[in-house]
């Protein structure tokens, strides 16, 4: 029936376009320590104004911290 394919369109064009926006909204950021370590994220980091914490997300998932005096930078990839 013509109303199913057009329904069937429809939702592959919503996935599709959901896809791309995900991936848009994504992107890696690089902190650079003062030590000389490079900490790669999939997210992008944020000061805890609480703790002085930067938080962010390593590339396992994993939640993880660093003291806001340790970051010499951090770019976005």
């Amino acid at each position: 029936h013509r109303g199913d394919s057009m329904k069937h369109a429809a939702l592959i064009a919503l996935v599709s376009l959901t896809a791309v926006l995900m991936t848009a909204c994504s992107s890696e950021y690089v902190i650079s320590t003062g030590n000389g370590d490079r900490i790669t994220t999939t997210n992008k980091p944020m000061l805890n104004q609480r703790t002085g914490m930067v938080e962010y997300e390593d590339k396992e998932g994993r939640s993880a911290e660093i003291r806001q005096s340790d970051v010499n930078s951090i770019m976005q990839r």
